[in-house]
């Protein structure tokens, strides 16, 4: 429900356009999200932190991790400074990038804080203590970068975008860590796929035609007032007709000025 609801309430609230194709995007962001709710693979269930140590100690967990880092480092200390204020990939790029972190941490957590009330020593597992200071590090750094991302652009652009960036780190280390996708079948691969498409399309439609003055009273107005574009030529020399064909009579010569 973010997706609408951002993208609505900051057309409220904040004074910022959404037109009716605006709209629209939002609905399809709610329909691909509910269509993934529903294909969604199950959790492959890890109950220790033991468990949880061993999947993170996966050599192609490790390999994601690293290139995530790489990545990440990339884009703050070389690409932020110099696109940040333009790109709005950029800022959100890194929120999602950090947001693999985040969600990792917040799994592995959500397990010592069962085996804590469950009377283990999770407090002397030094995987806790990794897990919060991962969990604080990445929070802070993704609220940081999606703050300066609202402060430059549209709040009903950053938080689509931002959503399917996320939703992309996300499915994509639930496959690695968790093999989620593993007992998956067809039909729930082809949902899964095809609700995630359909969040693009929306996403898509909120962000191209977002400066189009598009609602159902002005909409037959719109396509009917189509025009072609005018046809601008591109040679340095232009020859400009100065007298109305339509008025000069056929045998009269017309008169042509050259610039140049």
């Amino acid at each position: 429900f973010s997706v609408p609801c951002s993208a609505i309430l900051s057309s409220y609230l904040l004074g910022e356009r959404l037109n009716l194709l605006g709209k629209l995007g939002c609905l399809l962001s709610l329909v691909g999200s509910t269509v993934m709710v529903i294909h969604a693979p199950e959790d492959e269930e890890v109950t220790t932190l033991e468990e949880m140590t061993s999947k993170l100690k996966e050599p192609g967990f490790l390999a994601y991790a690293a290139i995530l880092l790489a990545l990440c480092f990339l884009l703050i200390f070389c690409l932020a400074p110099r696109y940040g204020q333009s790109n709005i990939l950029i800022y959100l790029a890194i929120c999602s990038v950090i947001g693999a972190f985040s969600v990792s941490s917040v799994k592995g957590l959500g397990i010592a804080i069962k085996g804590f009330f469950a009377g283990q020593p999770v407090l002397q597992n030094p995987l806790t203590w990794i897990l919060v200071i991962t969990l604080v590090a990445s929070i802070t750094t993704q609220i940081n970068y999606l703050n300066k991302s609202l402060d430059i652009f549209n709040t009903s652009l950053v938080f689509p975008i931002y959503y399917v960036l996320f939703t992309t780190i996300v499915i994509t280390t639930s496959i690695i860590l968790f093999k989620e996708w593993v007992t998956m079948t067809v039909v729930d691969i082809i949902g899964t796929v095809c609700g995630f498409l359909t969040i693009i399309l929306g996403v898509f439609l909120l962000h191209a035609f977002k400066d189009m003055d598009v609602s159902l009273g002005n909409l037959p107005q719109v396509l009917q007032n189509e025009q072609p574009a005018p046809v601008t030529r591109d040679d340095k020399n232009i020859l400009i007709e100065v007298d109305n064909s339509s008025i000069a009579p056929e045998d009269k010569p017309k008169v042509f000025m050259l610039y140049t």
